[in-house]
């Protein structure tokens, strides 16, 4: 009888595991579990939207969501600024729990989004630690300014390639903590640096956002 008790129960815990894990069917935005692990250097813009697409196919995401990562990138040779807020599509956007985090690329850069700690989930539909917790994650990396545009200078860790010198603007998840705009989702203040040891310092762990452009 035990025996079956205990089959039972390890079948039940890990279908709620296996729940928990999985994505709704309109998830349209996310923040990263987990960075690359490299600090900064994400590989590039192209390289984070391939881990976005790899995080939200491992919780079941829907196979025809184009994923792009919420990020800014610095004029390179011929090429102009890249803008975090022209990535994303239009919107609306859905966390992994189903509920609406903002119905356009306007709404999600004005004061009527619902961007909080509790709404703003990872792909498995997890809360990430602020502040307050421990540990602090809650600088999520962005290059961006409030309205979501490139701004002058290296605010993207060398367009998301450097692991070493630099600096990268980060928001604050929570809307909570210090800086030049503690209250910003997207643009808090810059990081200290851009290697991991130096985001996690600042209150980081090279985690960002991803958005589904369709």
């Amino acid at each position: 009888i035990r025996s079956v008790a205990a089959c039972v129960t390890a079948v039940m815990l890990g279908s709620y595991l296996a729940f928990a894990q999985t994505a709704g069917p309109n998830m349209s935005f996310f923040i990263t579990s987990a960075g690359p692990g490299n600090g900064a250097n994400l590989g590039g813009l192209l390289a984070a939207d391939r881990h976005c697409r790899i995080l939200a196919a491992q919780v079941g995401g829907s196979p025809d969501r184009v994923w792009r990562a919420y990020l800014s990138q610095a004029p390179q040779g011929q090429m102009p600024a890249i803008n975090a807020r022209d990535r994303i599509g239009t919107g609306p956007w859905y966390n992994a729990k189903g509920v609406m985090i903002a119905k356009s690329v306007d709404d999600l850069h004005s004061d009527s989004n619902n961007l909080t700690k509790e709404t703003q989930l990872t792909e498995k539909g997890t809360i990430v630690n602020g502040r307050g917790d421990n540990p602090n994650m809650h600088d999520i990396l962005t290059g961006s300014g409030p309205d979501g545009r490139a701004v002058t200078g290296d605010t993207t860790c060398n367009n998301w390639t450097s692991a070493g010198a630099g600096s990268a603007l980060v928001g604050h998840h929570d809307r909570q903590g210090g800086g030049d705009r503690p209250t910003s989702w997207n643009s808090a203040h810059a990081s200290k640096g851009c290697s991991q040891a130096n985001l996690q310092a600042t209150g980081g762990n090279g985690l960002f956002y991803c958005f589904a452009i369709n």
